[in-house]
């Protein structure tokens, strides 16, 4: 009598907890609101979890350091920013540059030099968040500038002589300075004042004649400071 034989079925595997990615961008955006806050030093994962009303284990199932928050955080910035690929077209370079300026694009910006701010301790020590914060935050809008100077030199209105990468950068490092050296406000007259002021000279354009009704004074100081 033969004997009897039994099979068993192969053990299924024991899948883990799925991790639920829904909440990323909730998460993402918290960490950025208390970076422009507190800074990296201050930021804590009990205040960005806090933030997002998120769990803390949530954040450190998808984040395990504070440090792979930033960057990722950082870079999503860049998904937000703006789109080099669709600028405004009014036929003059300070046209373009002014139409730049909408209280949308001057708050973003004021947000994004805020978290530049608040990451200056730790750039030098992370070249990983250095590069994130160079992607994310200065060079979509060094390439936007870029695109709008190489524009007016392709329709004739200024030299292609122009050092089109140096000023491509001169607004936004003295929009940074202002910010985050002075302490000062960046608004909608600043920002006009710089292009008046400082980038049309700089590639051989003159700005238009003052508005004597203006109540502003060169680079957006009031008539009292």
């Amino acid at each position: 009598m033969p004997l009897e034989t039994t099979t068993t079925a192969p053990e299924q595997p024991r899948l883990g907890r799925r991790r639920d990615h829904s909440r990323d961008a909730d998460i993402l955006d918290a960490a950025i609101e208390v970076l422009a806050e507190v800074g990296y030093d201050g930021m804590t994962m009990e205040m960005v979890a806090s933030r997002a009303k998120a769990g803390k284990a949530t954040l450190y199932r998808r984040w395990p350091s504070k440090g792979e928050l930033v960057v990722d955080a950082v870079a999503c910035m860049k998904s937000k920013g703006l789109d080099a690929d669709h600028l405004p077209d009014t036929g003059s370079l300070r046209g373009d540059l002014v139409a730049m300026v909408k209280p949308r694009a001057v708050e973003d910006a004021d947000r994004k030099l805020r978290v530049m701010g608040g990451l200056m301790s730790v750039i030098s020590r992370s070249p990983e968040l250095a590069e994130a914060i160079s992607s994310a935050i200065v060079e979509p809008r060094a390439e936007v500038n870029r695109r709008l100077f190489q524009r007016a030199i392709d329709r004739g209105e200024i030299s292609a002589d122009c050092d089109v990468a140096t000023i491509s950068m001169v607004a936004p490092s003295m929009t940074a300075y202002r910010l985050l050296v002075t302490q000062r406000p960046v608004d909608r007259d600043y920002l006009i004042a710089i292009i008046d002021g400082v980038v049309l000279p700089a590639v051989g354009l003159k700005p238009p004649p003052a508005d004597p009704e203006a109540q502003t004074t060169p680079l957006g100081r009031s008539a009292d400071d």
